[in-house]
């Protein structure tokens, strides 16, 4: 019977994630659960840097952007002595559980843990939406709204001035943000992992685009795939057609989570809480056609992400 829960958030942050907190707080105490909260991820795990929390030290952060707790970058963890040092800092304090709110990094670091006997379960906290085993993960919705907000302002000064944007996104090898943000701007031109045109390609459609009368051309491609700035370059000198390019960066990490990603990361958090009452460990929650579930983690970070043939099959109609 677990009496002590913690609660970290490890790698990129999203938003959401304090609305992730918030719950796992509230729901642990409901529960007789004594609630902690773990400062800069991994890295405060193995330095000791918890805090008892009460309801009222929680109340209103849903609506914050970021991780009240912060989050840090914390390789040495994959070293066993390193987790021996954090798992020592938490029986100091009397930690039987612990949720982590993060990517598939912080899963691994999670997944070393239960190994090591400690009961520990995942939140998908990332803007990318690249954790295989759910729907979406928290942070996604908002980092969506954000891309479709810039692009749709971006389109604007295109169209007065008749040039041609590219827009690169994030979601590291991941096309979710890309494709969905093409679909809800009718970008016309797509690039992402799962279907990268080489510079020809888009240069091709530009100058095809062009032709049929065109004013404004929006290029969206995922992040990893070109130099943005060199291939304006090229589509400029290729085509006669000024353009220019945007890399959003990490204005898509941060802002006021939006109703969706509140909502799923608090259910999240409930189900947490819950599952580890119930005695699961080493598991992630997921949410699939909208019901929770757990699964093992190092089946997830095993998992590779379906294409998303539909999606481009939509997007490729209404383009």
């Amino acid at each position: 019977m677990i009496k002590k829960i913690a609660i970290l958030t490890s790698g990129g942050d999203s938003p959401g994630m304090n609305s992730a907190i918030e719950a796992i707080v509230n729901a642990a105490i409901k529960k007789k659960l004594e609630p902690y909260l773990v400062y800069e991820g991994y890295l405060g795990l193995v330095n000791g840097d918890f805090k008892k929390v009460e309801k009222k030290d929680v109340k209103f952060i849903g609506n914050k952007g970021g991780t009240i707790i912060y989050s840090a970058r914390f390789p040495d963890f994959k070293k066993i002595e390193v987790r021996k040092k954090a798992i020592s800092e938490m029986n100091k304090k009397g930690i039987d559980a612990l949720v982590v709110i993060g990517g598939d990094g912080s899963y691994m670091g999670a997944a070393k843990l239960t190994e090591m006997g400690i009961k520990t379960i995942g939140l998908p906290g990332t803007i990318d939406n690249d954790i295989s085993s759910t729907d979406f993960t928290i942070g996604f919705h908002t980092s969506l709204n954000t891309i479709v907000e810039v692009i749709d302002k971006i389109r604007d000064t295109a169209e007065s001035h008749k040039r041609v944007k590219i827009i690169e996104v994030m979601g590291r090898y991941c096309g979710d943000l890309a494709i969905n943000a093409a679909i809800a701007t009718g970008a016309e031109i797509l690039s992402t992992s799962e279907r990268k045109l080489s510079e020809d390609e888009i240069i091709k459609q530009t100058k095809k685009l062009r032709e049929e009368g065109n004013r404004s051309i929006i290029i969206i491609v995922s992040e990893h795939l070109y130099n943005v700035s060199e291939l304006s370059k090229k589509i400029e000198l290729k085509t006669g057609i000024e353009t220019r390019s945007t890399i959003i960066g990490h204005s898509q990490r941060g802002g006021i989570p939006i109703a969706e990603d509140r909502i799923l990361a608090k259910r999240m958090g409930i189900f947490a809480v819950d599952s580890l009452i119930a005695g699961e460990t080493g598991v992630a929650v997921n949410l699939i056609d909208n019901k929770l579930s757990t699964k093992n983690i190092l089946e997830i970070i095993k998992m590779k992400r379906l294409p998303r043939k539909e999606l481009f099959n939509q997007y490729d109609l209404i383009k």
